[in-house]
């Protein structure tokens, strides 16, 4: 059977050898020597060597974590800039590293919420393991991060900790209706139980409502997180205008520029880095986030790795994209149930009148990106009559068979995000 050994994956550990080989159309684990038994689900043993294969599944993850540091999530405390790289479909790591690496920012690269989770029919484990296989199999060494985003309660917080996430994003909405007091009781009693002590990151998300965190709300929340001894990394206000999924900041930028500064001095002043949420594709502000922040600040990205998959998939594979098209636009309204958009379909192009050629540019169209977007989770679970995925399956095979194609979208993509947010090359 013919492979393809990943040539930065080649790693030793005491008297075994590692690698990730392509076979066919899977990547495996290939182990030649004694720690050959600590590996489940022997694939391939081949002939007149001490080598066998393994799948990259998350038990097998847990044991290369235990051998190789690097491949093991961190916190990204005296970390200046860091962005959140949220991989959806668990292929989108490899990529990700492949840009990052030549950036001064740290990486986030397992960020999932329980949201996200439901919506995929995912696990934490399975996101972390996927992130661990790419950081393996490309040879990152330089550390990365692990996030359990938007979590509400303390069983999906522990959840998250018992996974080996490094990171906690706790969602205060529910609590911000009874007064900014019950916000920081619930962080200081998550924080209490859960976080002190550990060498977690914890970052407070206030930005889920429906109004603006004005700088006297931010302050408050601030000085009484510091009075209960809660030490945070980052906090997430609700800021002015719209931060809507995949598109550009709809708002006034002279405001935000206004506002961001005083949020920001205020996180300065308490040693913690600002967090903007749903911050991929929002170009306009991108300077201005850099600038004021003087660098530091934490940055959330995950639907827009989503969509240059799904630009990959418009590209290589146009009927299977007429049929996602489609169902997204006929399932829209139960998507909304989820998300905010202000997409209005009556501006997209009719499928039937868009020839193959042109199909990816419904990726470059604000209203379909947000229909395709926002749909991702009923895309994914889509069943046929007798039960078997609808799309699941072909949207992955496109994708491993392109994924070359794939690694240069998201280069081409989130290497627009990073010299406008004044992200510097090492080298």
């Amino acid at each position: 059977m013919s492979y393809y050994v990943y040539p930065d994956s080649l790693q030793k550990n005491g008297d075994s050898n590692y690698c990730i080989k392509a076979v066919a159309d899977y990547d495996m684990l290939s182990v030649d020597g004694p720690d050959i038994a600590l590996f489940k689900g022997e694939i391939i043993a081949e002939s007149n060597k001490k080598e066998k294969l393994f799948p990259l599944t998350v038990e097998n993850s847990k044991t290369i974590m235990k051998l190789f540091d690097f491949t093991r999530p961190k916190s990204h405390k005296g970390q200046k800039a860091s962005i959140g790289l949220g991989d959806r479909l668990g292929l989108a790591t490899a990529g990700h590293i492949r840009l990052i690496r030549d950036y001064d920012i740290f990486p986030v690269f397992a960020q999932q919420s329980i949201r996200e989770l439901n919506l995929t029919g995912r696990t934490y484990e399975d996101v972390l393991a996927s992130a661990v296989w790419a950081v393996f199999r490309e040879g990152y060494t330089t550390g990365y991060g692990a996030d359990g985003d938007h979590l509400k309660t303390h069983e999906e917080v522990k959840y998250a900790l018992d996974c080996g996430y490094t990171m906690i994003t706790l969602d205060c909405s529910e609590h911000i209706p009874h007064g900014l007091e019950a916000v920081v009781k619930f962080a200081t009693d998550i924080y209490n139980e859960h976080i002190r002590g550990k060498d977690i990151d914890f970052e407070l998300s206030i930005d889920e409502t429906q109004t603006v965190t004005t700088p006297e709300d931010h302050l408050f929340v601030a000085e009484s997180l510091q009075t209960n001894g809660v030490e945070i990394i980052s906090l997430a206000p609700r800021f002015c205008g719209e931060f809507q999924k995949g598109i550009d900041y709809i708002g006034d930028v002279k405001q935000f520029e206004k506002e961001f500064k005083i949020h920001t001095d205020i996180a300065e002043k308490f040693g913690y880095k600002i967090s903007v949420h749903s911050g991929s594709d929002k170009f306009s502000v991108f300077p201005t986030i850099g600038r004021l922040s003087n660098g530091k600040y934490h940055l959330k990205t995950a639907g827009t790795n989503w969509l240059e998959a799904v630009r990959v998939i418009a590209e290589k594979a146009p009927e299977l994209y007429r049929e996602i098209h489609t169902f997204a636009l006929e399932n829209l309204p139960e998507a909304r149930k989820y998300y905010h958009i202000t997409c209005d379909i009556s501006n997209i192009t009719p499928i039937e009148n868009t020839s193959n050629e042109k199909l990816p540019l419904y990726l470059d169209e604000n209203d379909s990106r947000q229909v395709l977007h926002i749909t991702y989770g009923l895309i994914l679970q889509a069943k046929n009559e007798d039960g078997t995925p609808r799309f699941h399956e072909r949207i992955y095979q496109t994708l491993r068979k392109n994924e070359s194609d794939y690694i240069a979208a998201l280069d081409k993509h989130i290497g627009k995000h990073l010299p406008m947010l004044g992200v510097k090359k090492l080298h």
